[in-house]
């Protein structure tokens, strides 16, 4: 009898899990393919959310728990949850004895799940490799994971020839596009009225999303950055403004105090939210006027949706951007003329049909597929693959 291929999807943010979703679907629903589920980071924080909770309330059940976060946000702390990570990684594998895991992008859980699988010579698929994010130490942690992965599923063409040029076998290097237009083209989405139904939030006549990350390589705080685009937020009072709490990088609780100071000041036009979930962000997504901070999403969701996306700062530099994405310095002055100007009627002109970078939708199925036919057996040892043979 065949015995199905087990695959252990490694999950540890709201926005993971929200890339990841139809890729699971897709996995649970295949006969000759058995799910395995591992929640760890943020998602077992109550501070973040317990957003676990979205993944069993999706009809997942969740095989292993990692509680790896300590409480202190700081570089130090982040270490020692790395580092902890690993070890609960390792003990949990050696449970659950997967075929193969799969981890998405750069943050640092993922890294602490990729150490653990290699200690324990576990394949691994890495998802949304190849891109760059100077901004942010995780862009060391990303290439580190390719380096440690044995297939690789990119968002662009772009990224899979980075991929390859990082020494991986190009048969192994598939470009299935982003995962998140999976989300942004298959989920029935809230209206206006179900959203505000939903969240409490009373839509303006013009509204902004506003999600920002701290960025960990600058020499400027997190929390300056972020005074600057409340000063900015501040000035623009027409303004409906919903605000996403930052995920659990260094800085992370400097941000979260100062949503907290911005909303009470504007409880009449300010909502904050520590996890809207996907449903709800997309939702807000395709209703806001603009997209602003430095979140991904802004680059690779929003374009689907034809919304303009102030990009700040350099959190992101480096990856791909389409004409829908304006960038800025943190600075309260250019924040807010580039808000000004995505929200206008010229350049909604200017990016009317304008493309999307990251291609449609589709990446979940194309990757299940590929990982269904892959042969496991002698992946382990990775050759280096040389552009130009010496």
């Amino acid at each position: 009898m065949r015995t199905a291929k087990t695959i252990c999807v490694v999950t540890g943010s709201r926005a993971e899990y929200g890339l990841l979703r139809w890729f699971m679907r897709e996995v649970h629903s295949d006969g000759d393919l058995a799910l395995q589920v591992l929640v760890t980071g943020m998602h077992v924080s109550e501070r973040y959310g317990s957003t676990w909770k979205e993944i069993v309330d999706d009809g997942f059940e969740i095989s292993k728990r990692v509680e790896m976060l300590e409480e202190d946000r700081s570089t130090v702390a982040v270490a020692r949850s790395t580092g902890r990570g690993v070890g609960l990684c390792a003990e949990a594998f050696a449970e659950l004895s997967p075929d193969l895991i799969v981890v998405l992008g750069d943050r640092f859980e993922a890294l602490a799940a990729a150490i653990a699988a290699t200690m324990l010579k576990i394949p691994i698929a890495h998802f949304h490799g190849g891109e760059t994010t100077e901004g942010a130490f995780d862009e060391s942690f990303r290439h580190c994971i390719t380096k440690m992965s044995h297939f690789h599923f990119t968002a662009a063409e772009a990224y899979r020839n980075r991929v390859i040029q990082l020494g991986e076998d190009p048969e192994r290097v598939f470009n299935v596009g982003a995962f998140g237009l999976d989300n942004a083209a298959k989920c029935k989405l809230l209206t206006r009225t179900e959203l505000e139904a939903s969240t409490g939030i009373r839509f303006r006549e013009r509204n902004l999303l506003v999600t920002f990350h701290p960025v960990t390589l600058d020499d400027q705080s997190a929390q300056d950055q972020f005074v600057e685009l409340i000063a900015a937020l501040e000035e623009l009072s027409q303004f409906g403004v919903i605000v996403t709490h930052p995920n659990a990088d260094p800085g992370s609780h400097f941000v979260a105090d100062e949503i907290n100071r911005f909303a009470a000041r504007n409880g009449e036009r300010v909502w904050q939210f520590k996890s809207l979930g996907f449903i709800r962000y997309l939702s807000a997504m395709q209703i806001v006027d603009a997209v602003v901070g430095n979140s991904s999403s802004g680059l690779i969701e929003a374009p689907f949706f034809a919304t303009p996306t102030v990009n700040i700062g350099d959190r992101q530099k480096g990856r791909l951007a389409g004409p829908t994405v304006v960038h800025c310095p943190p600075e309260r002055a250019a924040i807010r003329n580039a808000i000004e100007r995505c929200c206008s009627r010229d350049f909604a002109r200017e990016i009317e049909g304008a493309s999307n970078p990251y291609g449609s939708a589709g990446a979940a199925s194309k990757a299940k597929e590929i990982l269904k036919q892959v042969d496991l057996n002698g992946v382990l040892k990775k050759p280096f693959y040389d552009l130009v043979v010496v």
